[in-house]
């Protein structure tokens, strides 16, 4: 019987029609821990298996190819397979992209990455990088795509120009709403790449269906993307409480729970989220928030007791049309602001080898979110505006793309 949904790499593989075009060809997989089948073998491993597919390299991006590094920022090296015997090159090590000694070690480059829906995220950055050297060597790429747990919705400020960086790679609002197969093509069309570039899609994705609305939810084990993408909720809430990074606010490394909630030694979260639900109630619609206890273990703020808010975007309290992690994230901001006027909320230090931008500026592809936080005459609707139009012409400008 053959299953509800089958992401690209089970279709590859189950397909020999499918894989008929990379007969006599030289592969190389770009894959990290959560590349897996639908009976959990890792990508590199299954294609591997395959006699008639050739695996002579692989890549891994942030976090490595079967995983390596708990926290953010941290490089990983260049090795060999120990089963396989092939080079296993780092994307975040030495180089952020593929070297031209890298690129002569294939024809076809197979990229199979399980992505969490948030411009942010840095694997969709390593798609624009290996599609840009794939070009200028001649080289073909085959996503094998997977879904956008985060579903179709499209929130937030879109990348201004000028303000690309490894963790915004392009014009796109923080939320994209699409899968790695088609921001593939969003790439290739805006950059104006000459590329030979193929999707091996999914079958019977339904990005709308309840109770997962992106992720198959009861269907497919999840799998961690990097260390501290733990489920489901995180991915939910990520496109919000990414921003967290760049404040001094702890996002919840070092817990159970990271990314889903927020707080520090030194404010009273009851007393935020009274402001929140005073200053844009409407942005709280689709989810929960509760106060929290938490003590981080590392990161920000270890070993003291912090105060803080859990966001449930899950259950009861989920409506997936109206949820929004990334006015819920700058509603907080904004309700810190207005209690605390001199409250030290950005941080400021070295973020994704950027050293003269403040990192809240970098994560959200402008200034204009910080701005709006500490201006104190601004309003909801000032916010709402600049990002409604985005929105759309973000939705309006895809469109031609979705495979889905």
């Amino acid at each position: 019987m053959t299953p509800a949904i089958q992401f690209g790499i089970d279709r590859l593989l189950a397909d020999p029609a499918l894989r008929q075009p990379l007969a006599g060809k030289r592969l190389a997989l770009l894959a990290h821990p959560a590349s897996v089948t639908a009976d959990l073998t890792h990508s590199l491993d299954a294609l591997a298996a395959q006699p008639d597919l050739n695996m002579t390299a692989a890549f891994g991006p942030q976090h490595g190819l079967r995983g390596d590094k708990q926290d953010n920022m941290v490089e990983s090296p260049d090795f060999l397979d120990p089963q396989l015997g092939i080079p296993v090159f780092s994307l975040y090590g030495e180089v952020r992209r593929p070297t031209d000694a890298m690129m002569d070690t294939f024809d076809v480059l197979l990229v199979d990455l399980q992505d969490l829906g948030c411009r942010i995220y840095t694997f969709i950055t390593t798609l624009r990088y290996v599609l840009e050297a794939a070009a200028r060597h001649g080289k073909s790429v085959w996503v094998l795509d997977r879904p956008n747990p985060a579903g179709r919705p499209v929130e937030g400020l879109s990348l201004r120009p000028g303000w690309e960086s490894f963790v915004g790679a392009g014009a796109m609002p923080m939320r994209h709403g699409l899968t790695m197969g088609e921001l593939g093509q969003w790439f290739i069309a805006t950059l104006k790449l000459e590329v030979d570039y193929h999707v091996v899609t999914m079958h019977g994705w339904q990005p709308d269906a309840a109770p997962g609305y992106g992720w198959p939810l009861g269907e497919r084990t999840w799998i961690n993307p990097s260390p501290n993408a733990p489920n489901l909720s995180m991915a939910r809430a990520y496109a919000g409480t990414v921003m967290l990074e760049g404040a001094t606010l702890s996002e919840g490394r070092g817990t159970t729970r990271p990314l889903e909630l927020f707080g520090a030694p030194d404010i009273d979260a009851r007393a935020v989220m009274t402001e929140m639900q005073t200053f844009a109630p409407q942005w709280l619609k689709g989810c929960k928030l509760r106060e929290i206890w938490f003590e981080p273990t590392f990161h920000k703020h270890v070993g003291k007791l912090c105060h803080g808010i859990q966001i449930h975007c899950e259950g009861p309290y989920y409506d997936h049309a109206a949820f929004k992690p990334w006015r819920i994230q700058a509603l907080a901001f904004k309700a810190i602001r207005r209690l605390y006027p001199d409250y030290p909320l950005w941080r400021d230090f070295a973020y994704e080898y950027e050293h003269d931008r403040l990192a809240i500026d970098l994560i959200n592809g402008s200034p204009l979110l910080r701005e709006w936080v500490d201006a104190p005459a601004t309003r909801a609707a000032d916010l709402e505006h600049l990002c409604y139009s985005d929105e759309t012409a973000w939705q309006d400008e895809t469109r031609a793309f979705l495979l889905y």
